[in-house]
């Protein structure tokens, strides 16, 4: 309404319900503070999934819910319950007719007496011999007819959903030649399918015919596929469900209450249907139990929610390689544990597509990892933690955005780019807009008139951080220290000394290079040994690569040398105590660095005496020096011994 006035003001009535029900960075920084701490980057990850943000709605929550289903499923009741009523209703038929009898005199009802009385003791067999009887009772023939009506409407209505009330006139002939009619077509449309014909003008016809049979309303063969095979499915499952006698008795019954048609017809659709979907759980049983005893379809119903239910914990799982949200049916979810639950589902596969979407996380063929940008963020974390009672600028800081910070001018010039802290080149962007917008004052620049100087990198050190992955030390407390530390140290030289070239090589039984994404997510593999001999020569590599920089080498370790590559054929040799020849070769390597003129610093963890020997040894050898830190200060300690070595070349 014109002249209505209104105030606008902070959001005061509670949370703010605007707000993403999620928290991406804390998310992030929470996969971090479990790296940090040792743990695992790939278990991290999935337990950010498991437990959900801030530690509710998660997969672990939905599964234990769908297991407690099942529990219940399980103790639902008596499978044998169709048995049970058909003889129930058996006995009340002959009971009803043996009455009948014995008020008539004559041979006819002697002869019908002998016939009940050697009637088989099985239901189905008995079910079966009473199919010509001539009842003399009609309260009699009409329990007799019962057990057949009401077990074809359930063996029927379990399968076909739009049956269960139309199948209630199946008993007359005409609605069995309809049934036979549609499940002949249904066959015949399923196994064209099966032969990958193209089936959609068959589907289509088969839809206007019986559509009235399938209240799902499927839109494709593969709907009613999957509709019907879950059934099928369950009722299988019911048969492997009893015991022989049990599954004999049913298996009877049913031909008697379906006939021969209608059965054939029944058999045919489950081989097709087995055919189609052979991943359903058709060859398993249950051990159901309970005091309450189940018709055919409560039995059925009973079995395909734990196969559901089944299904459904394998997919939360998340076990199989590659296993992503996506894989969670939110359909299913919210059939078998209700609205809540699927909505808890979208939540996460909103966070895990929004840690995607933003550039927090990748997806490689073992699932979920850190992406770089999430690794810078993880180094800045480890490198506030190492320094959280020290200052940056006394210590070496270099300011970026100053010219030549990142190396040497080169002459040339490029056009800006979202994330350049070069310096500007100022002619040649007023150059660019003058070009662009003739020769008008004031100057109008835009975004596309940018240029930066250009800048040649050069290393000033090259620096190689060895760190030990033995299993002595993820059962020494000291990986979560080790990863944190060698993640701030790549972050400080990344971002505040881009010129020094940094080599992270881990070394247990052998030695390999490692990025900052492999180290985050390396794992103890448990096997004995510790190979400084390899890793020395891996840092001799790289130092090589970089001829002009100044060698630096930093070990951190908590064990002396137990394993060496044999000079024959390379294999890493293990031998504890170590062997003579195994310090030879790491002594050697140490020799030939410190030729090279690199310096070898070594931090030991722990105090064991002989790790002390060795590592003093190589210390006075190589004109290095030797730090006991404890297993909190390893990063204050490799940290601030790179910067007061960068302080020392300044």
């Amino acid at each position: 309404m014109a002249g209505n006035r209104f105030r606008y003001g902070q959001w005061n009535g509670g949370p703010d319900p605007l707000a993403p029900p999620y928290d991406v960075r804390e998310a992030v920084d929470a996969v971090g503070a479990e790296v940090l701490a040792g743990g695992s980057l790939r278990e991290a990850l999935r337990d950010l999934l498991r437990r959900g943000p801030q530690g509710r709605g998660g997969l672990d929550d939905l599964a234990a819910r769908a297991r407690r289903l099942r529990r219940e499923a399980l103790r639902r009741g008596d499978l044998d319950g169709a048995v049970t009523r058909a003889q129930a209703l058996l006995d009340q038929a002959l009971a009803a007719e043996r009455d009948e009898l014995r008020g008539r005199d004559d041979d006819a009802a002697r002869f019908a007496e002998s016939v009940l009385d050697n009637l088989p003791r099985s239901t189905a067999r008995a079910v079966e011999e009473l199919s010509g009887y001539q009842w003399a009772s009609d309260d009699a023939r009409r329990s007799y007819q019962q057990i057949l009506d009401q077990l074809r409407d359930d063996v029927l209505g379990q399968r076909f959903a739009g049956l269960r009330d139309a199948v209630r006139a199946s008993a007359d002939p005409a609605a069995q030649q309809r049934l036979a009619e549609m499940m002949g077509d249904l066959n015949d449309l399923l196994a064209r399918h099966g032969r990958a014909e193209d089936t959609t003008d068959a589907f289509a016809e088969f839809m206007r015919r019986h559509g009235d049979f399938f209240p799902e309303k499927p839109e494709t063969v593969d709907e009613l596929i999957d509709v019907l095979a879950r059934r099928s499915a369950a009722g299988e499952r019911l048969m492997n469900s009893l015991s022989d006698r049990q599954r004999a008795e049913l298996a009877g019954l049913m031909q008697q209450s379906l006939g021969d048609r209608l059965s054939g017809e029944l058999s045919a659709l489950d081989a097709n249907l087995r055919a189609l979907r052979p991943d359903l759980r058709w060859g398993r049983g249950e051990r159901v139990r309970g005091d309450q005893p189940l018709d055919y379809a409560d039995a059925a119903g009973a079995l395909g929610e734990i196969g559901d239910l089944d299904d459904l914990l394998d997919q939360l799982d998340q076990e199989h390689p590659g296993a992503t949200l996506d894989d969670v049916d939110v359909d299913a979810v919210a059939r078998t544990l209700g609205r809540d639950a699927a909505d808890d589902v979208r939540r996460l596969r909103d966070l895990e597509r929004e840690l995607r979407r933003q550039g927090w996380v990748s997806r490689d063929a073992e699932g979920l990892t850190l992406s770089p940008k999430a690794l810078r963020r993880l180094g800045g974390t480890a490198l506030r933690r190492v320094f959280s009672d020290l200052t940056a600028g006394p210590r070496g800081q270099h300011d970026l955005r100053s010219a030549g910070a990142a190396g040497e001018v080169s002459g040339a010039s490029r056009p800006w780019e979202y994330g350049d802290e070069q310096p500007l080149d100022v002619v040649r962007t007023l150059t660019r807009a003058v070009s662009r917008a003739g020769p008008t004052v004031p100057v109008q620049l835009a975004v596309d008139d940018f240029e930066v100087v250009e800048t040649e990198k050069r290393a000033s050190a090259a620096v190689v951080l060895c760190v030990d992955l033995s299993y002595s030390m993820i059962s020494q407390g000291r990986w979560g220290p080790m990863k944190q530390t060698a993640l701030a140290l790549a972050h400080l030289m990344e971002t505040r000394f881009p010129q020094d070239a940094l080599q992270i090589v881990g070394f247990g039984r052998e030695a390999t290079t490692l990025t900052q994404q492999e180290l985050a997510a390396v794992e103890p593999d448990g096997e004995q040994g510790t190979n400084l001999q390899h890793a020395l020569r891996l840092a001799g590599r790289h130092l090589r690569r970089h001829p002009d920089a100044e060698p630096v080498v930093l070990v951190v370790t908590d064990g002396e040398p137990t394993a060496h590559l044999d000079p024959d054929d390379g294999e890493a040799l293990f031998h504890w105590p170590p062997l003579p020849e195994t310090i030879e070769a790491t002594v050697r390597e140490v020799d030939r660095l410190s030729r090279y003129g690199a310096t070898l610093n070594l931090f030991m963890l722990g105090d064991d005496p002989g790790l002390r020997r060795f590592v003093d040894a190589v210390a006075r050898r190589s004109r290095g020096r030797m730090f006991t830190p404890d297993t909190d200060d390893l990063g204050e300690y490799v940290v601030s011994d790179y910067l007061r070595s960068r302080q020392s070349r300044r």
